[in-house]
């Protein structure tokens, strides 16, 4: 894969080349920066002309990047909102003695640890809660599809991801999904799992793949809106 930056105006371009058959274009949370991934072979000129021809696109995107609502930076105070399926819960701190834990209670996340408990403390915490109904929620989703698919998921694995809310390996059969999607309603979840699956049978995003999608879940781009309108968290993600 070879880097490279391409300059129109004002406009800097990640340029990379990589062994593919088309053009794709991104423009990336939080500062709109733009990407394009091009085939090894491409002719410069061809690329240069087919960004010119994108440029009120990009320019669309960056504003409204820009313009997005962002939930602010955690400070695991009483009473703060925080995000579980989309649904919002109310943080409760409990000062205790005993080992520290976070539960659900109702519409609240209860959080239990001593008085001097640190932010990276609570926030690992709040993690492990999130991780524990990610792995809860994701098998029957992953089960269903498998089926309907017919194909086989080796694992699933969640983590922090800074540029897309998924990805995957269909030589081993892995996924990969970003733990914040615990935070966006359910239906994010089973879009990003469809996505990532039916990858196992079209590696492109090609007519074929937009196909199966429609076929399998009409609504797919009103559930992709949902991820672009909710408001993104402190750390910044790609759908």
């Amino acid at each position: 894969m070879m880097v490279a930056e391409l300059q129109l105006g004002d406009l800097s371009i990640d340029l990379v080349f990589k062994d593919i058959k088309n053009i794709h274009l991104s423009v990336y949370p939080p500062t709109g920066r733009v990407r394009i991934a091009a085939p090894t072979r491409a002719n410069i000129e061809t690329i240069r002309a087919f960004a010119i021809s994108k440029l009120v696109w990009i320019r669309k995107h960056q504003t409204k990047l820009a313009e997005q609502e962002r939930q602010p930076p955690r400070e695991f105070l009483d009473r703060e909102s925080h995000y579980l399926w989309g649904r919002r819960m109310l943080l409760q701190i409990v000062v205790s003695q005993g080992r520290p834990s976070i539960d659900i209670e109702h519409k609240k996340i209860t959080l239990r640890g001593p008085e001097a408990f640190t932010l990276e403390a609570k926030q690992r915490l709040l993690d492990k809660l999130y991780r524990r109904e990610a792995r809860r929620a994701i098998e029957p989703i992953a089960s269903k599809w498998e089926k309907i698919l017919g194909i086989e998921i080796n694992q699933i694995y969640w983590q922090r991801m800074k540029t897309r809310w998924g990805s995957c390996n269909p030589q081993s059969g892995n996924i990969r999904l970003n733990l914040e999607l615990a935070k966006k309603p359910l239906e994010c979840l089973e879009y990003i799992l469809l996505h990532e699956a039916l990858h196992f049978l079209v590696p492109n995003h090609g007519e074929h793949f937009l196909v199966l999608l429609d076929q399998h879940m009409s609504n797919w781009r009103t559930i992709r809106q949902i991820l672009a309108d909710e408001p993104l968290a402190h750390s910044h993600w790609k759908y």
